[in-house]
């Protein structure tokens, strides 16, 4: 590909879930009961404040040479913050979020930097088979299932276990049953600051009972900063020859269709806003970007590069890698300014947006999509990576 992948730094297939992916790096937080705490001999624990039935929440902050920061939170598993050096030396927070737990659990928007579970994206009418089984979840996207149901990963309370400095670990064990999901699914996840400024997210699960399993992670960003205003004139480029198109209620038809053509080709770098107003069919089902885009394969064994995005203001570029078939390029539409972000500015229309990896929307009642089943003996194994630099 040409445009902005060939650009330089400056100084500032889930390999499908055969879970046979090369994937493996620490984050913070170990163990399988689903407490919060932490209480390995190194840690940054800091209170983030409590939930509404009093439990406290903890965050935790990466550091590595270069004084980037990547700060966490056991209360969803949740990306706070990831500060860094912009092109005029001036340190902004480029990860969008809230200054405590208790104004993530009171968000209108439930997902901001969530760990998303057992199964990211839409389950169209909450409804899959499985063995001849029918599995009937709660609806809380209209008629469909979105990123796990009433209660996912999202909102639950993770072990947090700090490696050091740089590795953080969080654990759930989401039980048989939780929102109707069978089978016990025992899920870890790792998150790890290199001196590269790479944020690694490394993601395994085991179940007892086969079960679908697509986990992401939702963070918002904006590359000028939280609260800097619209990711419209942010440049983008994703590496995707192909897409997925969706229907008015944002599942897809099950077509894979070519992005030539449409609005929805980034396959050279362009503003996330030129094409965003133009009269498609796609763009007003989604009220914008919100498509789930098929990556173009590797031709050699090991991460995909996914997309590239840059600040228009900060010079700021985030590299997205990954062992998944596919992006979820969400352009914030659906934001409404009404919730505060911790650098007080308003969750403003389109002033952030989202690259979640993952395997593709609705996997549980398309055929024809990479499955999402996870068998019991297997294990799941999945990697992405966000790597930020300046120009």
């Amino acid at each position: 590909m040409s445009g902005i992948f060939n650009l330089i730094s400056c100084n500032s297939n889930q390999n499908k879930t055969e879970n046979t992916s090369n994937s493996s790096t620490s984050t913070d937080s170990a163990s399988t009961t689903n407490t919060a705490a932490s209480s390995d001999s190194f840690t940054s624990a800091k209170s983030f404040g409590k939930l509404k039935d009093g439990t406290e929440m903890q965050q935790y902050t990466l550091t590595n040479k270069k004084g980037t920061k990547a700060i966490f939170t056991n209360y969803g598993a949740r990306w706070v913050s990831f500060l860094i050096r912009d092109k005029d030396d001036k340190i902004i927070d480029v990860v969008a979020g809230f200054k405590d737990a208790a104004a993530y659990e009171a968000s209108t928007e439930p997902y901001f930097g969530a760990t998303i579970g057992r199964v990211g994206n839409r389950i169209a009418k909450g409804r899959f088979t499985l063995d001849g089984k029918e599995y009937k979840l709660f609806t809380n996207n209209g008629s469909n299932t979105l990123h796990g149901g009433k209660k996912g990963f999202q909102a639950v309370v993770w072990q947090a276990n700090q490696k050091d400095d740089h590795t953080l670990e969080f654990t759930y064990l989401s039980k048989d049953g939780e929102e109707n999901f069978p089978g016990n699914l025992n899920v870890k996840v790792t998150y790890a600051l290199t001196d590269d400024n790479e944020l690694t997210i490394d993601y395994e699960a085991t179940t007892n009972k086969k079960t679908p399993v697509n986990l992401t992670n939702h963070a918002f960003f904006n590359l000028n900063g939280e609260g800097s205003g619209t990711i419209l004139n942010h440049v983008l480029q994703i590496n995707a020859d192909r897409y997925t198109p969706v229907d008015a209620n944002l599942i897809p038809t099950g077509k894979i269709e070519p992005v030539a053509g449409t609005p929805f080709d980034f396959r050279e770098r362009k503003p996330i806003g030129t094409n965003i107003n133009e009269k498609n069919e796609q763009l007003k089902n989604g009220g914008g970007f919100d498509h789930n885009y098929v990556l173009n394969e590797n031709k050699a064994p090991g991460l995909n590069m996914a997309a590239r995005v840059k600040g228009d203001k900060s010079g700021i570029i985030m590299d997205v890698l990954t062992l998944e078939p596919g992006l979820q390029f969400y352009s914030g539409n659906f934001m409404q300014g009404k919730n505060t972000f911790k650098s007080g500015a308003k969750d403003d229309y389109r002033t952030a947006f989202c690259l979640e990896t993952q395997h593709f929307p609705d996997a549980p009642n398309q055929p024809n999509f990479p499955s999402i089943l996870l068998e019991p003996g297997e294990k799941y194994q999945t990697r992405t990576v966000y790597k930020f630099f300046c120009r």
